[in-house]
């Protein structure tokens, strides 16, 4: 009976309605069934003679929206205001669902309600889409359900997923504006190699005289370029896929870019406070929910980010499981800065482990922020000057016959 309760409940569709109600009015809408028979039983207990009834067709383009891990923060955010207020858990689901705007999420929100009112937990309905909820999400999710201290754990959940996506956003702005400054100083040149150096080139033609050095090197660059473009762009498509690819399928590889981002000149800086960062606020959060060190540690691992540490903190936690002190095994990893094994060790002794990771993650947090405002500064007027020097280069290396021809007259 179950199995045929699954059954239905999975062929529901959303149908789109055309009618009249009980005054006559037109109206129209859209409305979950099974069939356009049930579709227009209900609309008839509302008062409403259905007068057409089709399934929603789907978008030509496009699509549902991806759901994002902000749209995950920001479920779980008002899901912990929800319940912090006082409001019953599936009541709490039904409000939320009715705020968010992208369908896809509201199908998600829908469906762990669904499975919360059937009598299910909390973690155990997260558990069901590993796709959105992580294995550190449901097990602090579970281990406030256990404690009876659920919107309490949802509210440091909250926290830690907002200052987690904080961090990644100021990552990809350290990582994104010159990264896209110089794509776009590519393509500028590019095009003008393409499409107008050799317009230069038919008219130095007609001069019958000798070109400039550089003039004629930018000559030849470009007559490669045009027999060429196409294959060069294709290889770098083929290049980024190949690399996409590599780190998703291959493990080696993927630990071995993991190891030359912490080695990148410039941007080292910032990928090595971001991991303390994540380290200091997962374990502070682990912790103090009551998550017991070496489970928590494991939770750290995955929220790593980086292949490099992710095992130096599994031989941290394999340390601590044979009776080593925290800050002894974090000390032996030769992983982490001195300050932030000083706190620990400060945060063991007094028993206030969690507070003093927590002022670790606000600080490191901090220096990733200035760390990226100072990059930004410093990259914007080296970003110009190079893109001044290829674009000017052209310029100059198109004008100077003229030049020639101006002083010989």
């Amino acid at each position: 009976m179950a199995q045929v309760k699954k059954d239905k409940k999975a062929k529901v569709k959303i149908f789109t309605w055309k009618g009249v109600d009980r005054k006559g009015a037109k109206v129209s809408g859209e409305m979950e069934g099974a069939s356009v028979a049930l579709v227009k039983v209900h609309l008839r207990k509302q008062g409403i003679n259905a007068k057409k009834v089709s399934p929603k067709g789907k978008p030509l383009f496009g699509g549902a929206k991806k759901i994002k891990p902000m749209d995950v923060c920001i479920f779980t955010r008002q899901l912990a205001t929800m319940m912090k207020a006082g409001v019953p858990l599936v009541q709490a689901f039904d409000l939320v669902g009715e705020s968010l705007d992208n369908e896809s999420m509201r199908n998600l929100v829908k469906a762990i309600r669904d499975e919360v009112a059937g009598g299910g937990s909390l973690a155990g309905a997260l558990q069901k889409h590993p796709r959105y909820f992580d294995d550190l999400f449901i097990s602090l999710i579970d281990a406030g359900e256990q404690s009876g201290a659920l919107e309490t754990m949802l509210d440091r959940v909250a926290t830690y997923q907002e200052k987690s996506e904080a961090l990644k956003s100021k990552i990809k702005k350290a990582l994104t504006y010159p990264i896209g400054v110089i794509c776009v100083g590519v393509i500028v040149t590019g095009l003008l190699l393409v499409k107008v150096v050799p317009v230069f080139a038919d008219v130095f033609s007609s001069f019958g005289a000798e070109l400039p050095a550089f003039t004629q090197m930018v000559m030849n660059f470009s007559e490669w370029m045009q027999q060429w473009w196409f294959i060069i762009m294709v290889t770098m498509a083929g290049l980024l896929t190949c690399h996409k690819e590599a780190m998703i399928r291959s493990a080696k590889y993927s630990d071995n870019f993991d190891a030359f981002m912490l080695k990148a000149p410039v941007i080292s800086g910032i990928i090595h406070a971001s991991i303390y960062a994540r380290f200091s606020r997962t374990l502070a959060t682990t912790f103090a929910a009551g998550v017991p060190l070496v489970d928590a540690l494991e939770s750290v691992r995955g929220a790593a980010g980086n292949a490099v540490y992710a095992k130096k903190i599994a031989k941290i936690k394999e340390d601590v499981t044979t009776g080593i002190a925290l800050n002894t095994a974090i000390k032996a990893s030769n992983a982490f800065p001195q300050m932030l094994i000083a706190m620990i060790a400060i945060g063991e002794e007094s028993g206030a482990l969690d507070a003093m990771l927590e002022k670790m993650a606000i600080h490191y947090e901090q220096e990733v922020d200035d760390a990226v405002d100072n990059l930004t500064a410093m990259m914007e007027p080296m970003i110009m000057s190079v893109l001044g020097v290829l674009v000017g280069g052209l310029m100059i290396a198109m004008y100077m016959p003229i030049f020639q021809i101006g002083n010989v007259v």
